[in-house]
This record gives structure tokens, C-alpha cells and sequence, in this order.
């Protein structure tokens, strides 16, 4: 395999789960990259889109896949249609084909696909099936192909977890089917990525199915109640001997952001045993340390960390534009988002004092009486209420206190980032950012809450309060423009 530098790599499904966190790894490694995709502009905001290549194409359109192949050495295949409709595998196994004979008309060396895992001689879901039919229709081609076989990868924003993720958050006595007992065996997102990017420094494995799986080996009731233990919760399991998959699919569809359509399939598959029959990529990629479990599940959560938090967040809110929503409510990766903004009369300097002085005697602008009351139910509970104060009026500091907050970001002139102290069900974070905006001389003040519920009792405390909190934050930034405006009429500031 030629060095790095001189490989030229092409990754589909860049702006799905897995190539969009495999594209940055190859960058990062030196290896030039070209993404095709069906619409470029959904990969505005990523932060490495400037340095690959776009080419804008459909696998199930042959004629638009020749020009992103020129000149490739190796292409990543992370293309599915899972959600499209009963027919996805007659889909997926055409789509494959025809990037197949693409690549080989290009003189592509190997193709790296990313399948599911699954004991072909027993009788696989139609899912799972559908995998494995799209690793022999890429086959068929003649390229040689290296295909990984993974079952349930554990990371945040993955299918199957989040499905774990929300059913254990939300539901403390669960109703289980039969296949809660079923054996699987989880691997991390970041091991999935390590077997991936190697591949390319490994040419040994072109035509070669490799199955892999993390150190252990559960159930997926198992996989429920470890995810509990990690984040505090206790949760019971119920098992009933009839519930189909359908009926457990609308299940999902109700207590989750996953559809049925798409649940449905993955619950399917459930049935199946996924475990690694074949070591034989621990053999090929001796350095890769397979997680077990826990320690997947860890990592996973550390999103709610401030830095892990902070990279995600920037995914979520990609868009500024002055005709987005002023208001929207999202929810992202398990973090219930409230949005703001508003164009502001005022230079981007005074917005971000005005802002930035908010606490301590000043208070929060609207409705104070209300923070009052809320500093001094958490007293009573125990917390630190609004008793701190700030430091200084207008002076701040990364890491300091403020009120029942503790400043976790600053970035003057441009971002104020506050993480909540107060007794909460779960996780929260205030914050500011003022942008100019392109063909506009008004500033774009935004104004973002998050929260991370834990458990059906913060989805109860979310919920049962919003009304409260969205007319607090509303007000709050319609103050904040008018404070803005004001410091910038002020004397001193005009001086």
C-alpha cells in the first residue's frame, strides 16, 4: 500500500454516522480524502469540509460515480437504505453492484465495507441478511474487498444505542421480549474506527471477512441494566413471552426519536445470536485493544462532558442565518436543546458586555423574582442558590462562580458559557454568542439552553417547566438586545 501522502482514499456516507467520524481520522493521518455525497451542503459546518474533495453523486444513478472515482486508490462503502421502505435490501444490493462495477471500470485496488455481524448458516433477519448480501454484491465486481462485521457499536449517536440510551433513561420497569437474553457482543465506535483506519496500513486483509466484536460478551438485557448501573439508575426488566417485533418497534417509536420503520428491522435482528466466530482480525490488527462494555459505554457518555459536550453542540447548531427560526426545540444525541436568536442594533463589543455582565446584583434581566425563587428552593434542597453572587460586576473568568452557575467558557468578544450548579435532574448549560452575519450589519445574538435529562424525572422537570422557562428566556433575550443597544448609546462607551 503507497504511504499516506500519496493515497488518494474515497469515504460514502460521509454525512452519516460512521464516515463522518471516520473522514477527520483520515485527515488527521496524512491520507488525502474525497467524499461523495448526494447533497454537499449537508456537510456545511463540519470542520474538516474545506479539505476534502465533494463530488456529488448516487450510488443508485451510475452515471454521477465516475468522476468521484478518478484516481482513487481505496474507497470506503458506508451506503444503506434502512428506513427507505420494505424494500431496502433489493436496494441496498443494486446500490452496491453498481458502486461495485464503478470502481472497477476505475481501477480502484480494494473497497472497505463496514457490514453486520451474524452467523450466515442460521436464519438471519432480513437486515442482517441485507448486510451480508451487500458485501457479495460489492464482490461480484471483482475489486477486492475487506469487510468488517460489526454487531451493536456503542457510541453516542449510534442507532442501537441511543435506542439503549433512551429506553433506560426514560423507562424504569421495562417489558421485555425474548431477546433481551440474546447474546451479543458490543464493540466501542472508537474501536470500530481504529479497525477501519488500519485497514489501510494492512493490504493483507484485502479479501477477507473479518468479524469484530469488543471484549464482552452479553445480553441485550445485559446491555440495559450495565447502562444503568453506569449512570446511577435502577432499572428492572419484566420478560413477557409473546411481544413481536412490531409490537416492540412502536414501543420504541414512542419512548424514542427512532422511528418503527427503522426500529423495526434492528429489533428483527435481535433474534439472531451476533457474536465474533472468527478471531482472525485480532490476528491481523494485534494492536487494536477491543473495549469491554463499561468502559465503552463511559466514553460514550462523556459528550455530557464540557469538552465532549462543546464538539457536539457545534453539530447541532451549524446554522446562523438570519431566516432560520428565531426559536427552535431539538433533541440531539440524548441533549434537549432550546435555540434563540436575534439580530441586534448594537456593535458585536456591546452585546458581548451585555451578556457577559449578567448575575450578582444585576440579576438576569427579566423576571427576576423568578431566579430568586428557584436560588432559594435549591438552597433548601441543599444547593448553592444564588448566595454567590459574582466577583466582579462586569469582570469575568473562566471558572469562576455565578450565582447557581460556574463559567465554563469565555471567548471574548464572541461566547459566554455557563454550566448549571443548581440541584437538577440531570445536566444543563446556558449560553451566549454573538456573530456577524454576512450582508448584514446587525450582529446574530444567540441564546442556547441545554440539558441532559437523567431519567424519567428530568424529562419531568424539562417538560413540566418549559412553559416557565421559555417565557424566562424569551424575555431574557429581547433584555439582553435592549441592554446592548443601551451600552452602546452609553457616553463612556461611545468615548
Amino acid at each position: 500500500m503507497p504511504e499516506a501522502q500519496t493515497t488518494f482514499v474515497l469515504v460514502t456516507g460521509a454525512t452519516g454516522y460512521i464516515g463522518g467520524r471516520l473522514v477527520p481520522r483520515l485527515l488527521e493521518a496524512g491520507y488525502r480524502v474525497r467524499c461523495l455525497v448526494r447533497d454537499a451542503s449537508r456537510l456545511q459546518g463540519r470542520a474538516w469540509s474545506g479539505k476534502v474533495g465533494l463530488i456529488e453523486g448516487d450510488v443508485l444513478q451510475p452515471d454521477t460515480l465516475a468522476a468521484a472515482m478518478c484516481g482513487i486508490s481505496v474507497a470506503y462503502y458506508f451506503v444503506h437504505s434502512l428506513g427507505a421502505g420494505s424494500d431496502f435490501s433489493e436496494r441496498d444490493v443494486q446500490a452496491a453492484r453498481n458502486f461495485g462495477s464503478a470502481a472497477k471500470r476505475a481501477g480502484i485496488q480494494r473497497i472497505i465495507y463496514l457490514g453486520g455481524l451474524g452467523d450466515p448458516a442460521t436464519d438471519l433477519s432480513a437486515h442482517l441478511r441485507s448486510r451480508h448480501q451487500t458485501g457479495d454484491a460489492l464482490r461480484e465486481s471483482g475489486v477486492s474487498v475487506t469487510e468488517f462485521r460489526a454487531g451493536v457499536i456503542v457510541g453516542s449517536g449510534s442507532l442501537s444505542f441511543e435506542m439503549i440510551r433512551y429506553l433506560t433513561e426514560r423507562v424504569p420497569v421495562m417489558i421485555c421480549p425474548r431477546w433481551v437474553y440474546t447474546r451479543i457482543q458490543p464493540i466501542a465506535i472508537r474501536n470500530v474506527l481504529d479497525y477501519l483506519a488500519e485497514a489501510l496500513r494492512v493490504p493483507e486483509t484485502a479479501g477477507e471477512i473479518l468479524e469484530i466484536g469488543g471484549a464482552d460478551i452479553i445480553t441485550y438485557g445485559e446491555m440495559l441494566t450495565f447502562y444503568a448501573e453506569v449512570r446511577g439508575l435502577r432499572r428492572w426488566l419484566v420478560p413477557v413471552p409473546v411481544l413481536t417485533p412490531q409490537l416492540s418497534s412502536y414501543w420504541v417509536h414512542f419512548v424514542t426519536p427512532i422511528p418503527a420503520t427503522i426500529a423495526r428491522p434492528l429489533i428483527a435482528g435481535l433474534r439472531n445470536e451476533i457474536i465474533v466466530r472468527d478471531n482472525r482480525a485480532r490476528r491481523f490488527f494485534p494492536m487494536i485493544q477491543p473495549l469491554d462494555y463499561r468502559t465503552a459505554v463511559k466514553l460514550a457518555l462523556e459528550k455530557l462532558d464540557a469538552h465532549a459536550v462543546e464538539t457536539s453542540w457545534s453539530d447541532a447548531l451549524s446554522t446562523s442565518q438570519r431566516g432560520a427560526a428565531p426559536v427552535t426545540l431539538k433533541t440531539h444525541e440524548g441533549m434537549i436543546i432550546e435555540h434563540r436568536q436575534m439580530a441586534v442594533d448594537a456593535p458585536a463589543g456591546s452585546i458581548f458586555q451585555a451578556f457577559t455582565g449578567l448575575g450578582g446584583a444585576r440579576g438576569w434581566l427579566y423576571m427576576n423574582w423568578t431566579w430568586r425563587i428557584r436560588g432559594a428552593i435549591d438552597r433548601i434542597c441543599g444547593g448553592v442558590g444564588l448566595r454567590r453572587g459574582r466577583r466582579d460586576a462586569d469582570d469575568i473568568r473562566v471558572g469562576e462562580s455565578l450565582d447557581f452557575w460556574r463559567v465554563e467558557a469565555i471567548e471574548p468578544g464572541r461566547l459566554l458559557r455557563l454550566r448549571a450548579e443548581m440541584k437538577v435532574p440531570g445536566k444543563a448549560w446556558l449560553q451566549f454568542e454573538v456573530k456577524a452575519q454576512d450582508g448584514d450589519p446587525s450582529p446574530l445574538l444567540t441564546q442556547t439552553a441545554f440539558f441532559a435529562p437523567k431519567g424519567l424525572s428530568g424529562l419531568a422537570y424539562w417538560y413540566l417547566l418549559y412553559p416557565v422557562h421559555r417565557m424566562i428566556f424569551g424575555g431574557m433575550i429581547r433584555r439582553l438586545a435592549e441592554r446592548a443597544i443601551t451600552i452602546a448609546s452609553s457616553p463612556l462607551t461611545r468615548g
